[in-house]
């Protein structure tokens, strides 16, 4: 396991350069200059701005650029920002912890809900309540978050009253009295994206559960006696849950994508919100910083899901 792990980690490396290299190319392409809030001030000179272009190493060729663009990550000097006027390593780092509370929060309700339901609406197919949680999973994965989030701010915030729909990553207690009053600003993007990961997650659970439910293995264990708890719980999650793996090791990093949307709606003050805004002010090294988090978090994800199958399938060999 070790040294498929070290060979999986090493084929990694090529490949997150080539997509580095990629998404750096499309950048620089793209159209939108970093400089122009100083074009459009009279008051910045053009000798000026051509000197700070210079510095900024804007008018090198794209490839020149690349290089000392990565030479510099590797080390941990990810850049400068062009629009905060700070470091991108210290302003991403501000910004991830509340993006991870919240968006690992929605993961965790993700699991909880869709796993069971799924599970129980395999065993119960056809009945009522396999009927009523389709219908409601059809719903939750059909409807955006934007208009959820929407809907669930008219509905809990201004006509209830009982969720704030305004993050507030400072809270003025801290401790535990501090962690739940942030529990509270987060419980509405937290439920709005836990509820859309869960929707998807439970009909991949729900039509695994049903293609091994049916098998001969499991008609064989029940016929050993074998109680129906230990044979849906002992054997057939065990093999269903092999492909659902695959989907929740792919949610994890979707989960940032989703953070875009849902920060801008709930006013998080995250990376989603800072990717948003970065993009906005073609600020290359912190869209470059925050893209390439995401692309290493799903080659990541992919190695930790197939260290996993090897876990719940004892067939599965790594040699």
């Amino acid at each position: 396991m070790g040294t498929y792990i070290i060979r999986r980690l090493l084929t990694a490396v090529p490949t997150l350069v080539v997509i580095s290299m990629i998404i750096f190319s499309i950048l620089k392409l793209a159209p939108g200059d970093p400089m122009s809030q100083f074009a459009a001030n009279p008051s910045v000179p053009p000798e000026v701005r051509l000197n700070i272009r210079k510095q900024l190493g804007l008018d090198d060729p794209i490839p020149v650029q690349y290089v000392k663009w990565a030479t510099s990550w590797v080390r941990g000097d990810w850049g400068f920002s062009f629009s905060s006027r700070t470091g991108v390593r210290g302003l991403v780092a501000g910004r991830i912890g509340t993006t991870l509370f919240v968006m690992g929060l929605a993961f965790c309700l993700g699991l909880l809900i869709a796993l069971p339901i799924g599970i129980l609406a395999a065993v119960k197919q056809y009945s009522v309540f396999d009927q009523v949680a389709t219908t409601i999973a059809f719903f939750g994965f059909s409807i955006p978050t934007f208009f959820s989030g929407l809907l669930a701010i008219l509905l809990f915030s201004i006509k209830l009253g009982w969720l704030p729909f305004i993050y507030e990553s400072n809270t003025a207690n801290d401790g535990l009295l501090g962690f739940f009053e942030r529990l509270r600003f987060a419980a509405l993007p937290v439920m709005i994206l836990g509820i859309f990961q869960a929707a998807a997650l439970m009909r991949y659970t729900r039509a695994s559960m049903l293609e091994n439910i049916k098998l001969d293995y499991v008609r064989t264990a029940r016929a050993k006696g074998i109680k129906e708890r230990k044979v849906i719980l002992g054997h057939v999650v065990r093999n269903a849950f092999i492909p659902v793996v695959t989907i929740i090791a792919l949610q994890l990093p979707g989960l940032f994508g989703g953070a875009i949307i849902t920060e801008q709606i709930f006013r998080v003050p995250g990376i989603g919100s800072l990717l948003i805004s970065a993009l906005g002010a073609s600020d290359t090294p912190v869209v470059m910083s925050i893209v390439f988090i995401i692309s290493i978090l799903v080659v990541l994800s992919s190695l930790l899901a197939d260290i996993i199958y090897g876990l719940l399938d004892p067939r599965i060999k790594y040699s």
